[in-house]
């Protein structure tokens, strides 16, 4: 067994469990603020109870992203102890800021929408209600700033074998920290657009809470449709910039072996690292190239340009952004069926699309999931790109055998919280919003 190969294992196991809440919280915590502004500009009662609902939804997917996101600090120092020495004077700083600036924010202003409906103003329960959505968001703009600096390192020097920072801002704004901040806060806001609105359309299948059901979807679909069309925008940027800052991933997503000019844009395939070659290809001529740079005879850098020791793993780098970019477009047709049948009022009555939106609820966590991975595996065989190699980033002390049981332990424990996790949700939403809102106690 090796010991580096089992820690990157064990962290992708815990990163990305942790990672199926994180943009659940941003979504609903958009839609809380949403529902708290209506509430304050028309004073229906209606927008006031869509909240109490959705709060207590939004505390149970906090809970749980809290209790599984600790887990990951923690790995730095008992798995990565090398580079956290080499490295932890930079990446420490954005973890710290957002343990107290965003954490402890977000955190707080959670107990006031919990307890203190009737104990504040309704212009200060709004003010919270922002708060918490302000410190979520926070909280993925440090994470953002930390993973994009080991993606397109900037602002540091190495002296002594350690990184040393030169220039703060630089460092957190560095090549890839826009771009991959808006195109992760939009998947966060269309994952729990649709979580909603697949709620909702159950409550509208089942005949049943229909005075809260209806105005639910109708406000989390417009959401969904609109951050299905932003979410091309922002994954257009996003690509340019990994194109242009860390070529051999974009090769590797679009299984590209040779550099090309009027490099095609791959739709399909199989890459076989081994024959570097992908079988069953297909393509569209030219569009790679006007996608990157604008123009359809531009030179894009194929993998064979590259060391084969640089090569991430094609395959699945190839396939993770594919599934990511096929979901995306699954969405954006969504979005349009949703945006007809909502201007021609018959969003309600039109059954099939309503069990499209419930059975289609975790598709967009499972996009988000997908384009981590390809972001993560396509920076192989770097942990901080062009700085330091995972397998030179790894604990030397840690024996395989320990990793391998926390491995065995964390798959038991996360199997137990993800049921919980469903048990209490199914139980909140079959209890539904009239009767969580007559006995919440606020």
């Amino acid at each position: 067994m090796d010991a580096v190969f089992l820690s990157r294992i064990q962290f992708a196991l815990a990163a990305g469990f942790h990672f199926i809440f994180p943009p659940l919280t941003l979504g609903m915590g958009l839609l809380i603020v949403i529902n708290e502004t209506l509430y304050l500009k028309t004073d229906k009662e209606i927008y006031k109870n869509i909240s109490k609902f959705l709060v207590k939804i939004f505390a149970l997917i906090f809970a749980i992203g809290v209790s599984t996101g600790i887990v990951l600090e923690f790995s730095f120092g008992t798995n990565w102890s090398t580079y956290s020495r080499m490295v932890g004077d930079i990446f420490g700083a954005p973890l710290a800021a957002e343990g107290i600036l965003a954490f402890f924010l977000e955190s707080v202003f959670i107990g006031v929408l919990l307890f203190g409906r009737d104990r504040v103003s309704k212009k200060m329960y709004w003010l919270s209600a922002f708060l918490v959505f302000f410190g979520s968001h926070l909280s993925g703009l440090w994470i953002i700033i930390a993973n994009s600096w080991m993606q397109t390192p900037a602002g540091f020097v190495i002296e002594g074998g350690r990184a040393v920072l030169t220039d703060f801002f630089t460092a957190a704004v560095n090549y890839s920290t826009a771009q991959r901040f808006l195109h992760t806060i939009v998947g966060g806001w269309q994952s729990g657009a649709l979580f909603l609105a697949g709620i909702s359309a159950w409550y509208i299948i089942k005949k049943r809470d229909l005075d809260y059901a209806k105005p639910m979807l109708k406000i989390s679909l417009i959401l969904f449709i609109v951050t299905s069309f932003l979410q091309f925008g922002t994954g257009h940027m996003h690509a340019v910039q990994v194109a242009k800052t860390q070529p051999i991933k974009m090769a590797a997503m679009e299984g590209l072996w040779d550099s090309r000019e009027g490099a095609p844009l791959s739709v399909f395939g199989f890459p076989v690292e081994s024959e570097k070659k992908t079988y069953m290809e297909i393509g569209i001529p030219k569009l790679l190239s006007i996608m990157i740079y604008a123009d359809p005879n531009t030179k894009v850098q194929g993998l064979n340009e590259f060391p084969e020791e640089l090569h991430p793993p094609i395959f699945i780098t190839f396939q993770t952004y594919h599934v990511m970019i096929g979901l995306g477009g699954l969405f954006a047709l969504m979005s349009a069926i949703g945006a007809f049948l909502l201007f021609r009022k018959k969003l309600y009555d039109t059954t099939w699309y309503l069990y499209l939106l419930l059975f289609t609820i975790p598709l967009p966590v499972i996009a988000c999931e997908m384009g981590w991975m390809a972001a993560e595996i396509g920076r192989q065989p770097w942990a901080v790109y062009n700085v330091l190699k995972t397998a030179d980033a790894a604990s030397v002390v840690v024996p395989a055998w320990q990793i391998l049981l926390t491995i065995i332990m964390f798959t038991i424990i996360y199997t137990m919280l993800f049921v919980l996790f469903i048990k209490f949700l199914t139980k909140m939403i079959k209890k539904g919003p009239e009767e969580i809102i007559k006995t919440s106690g606020y």
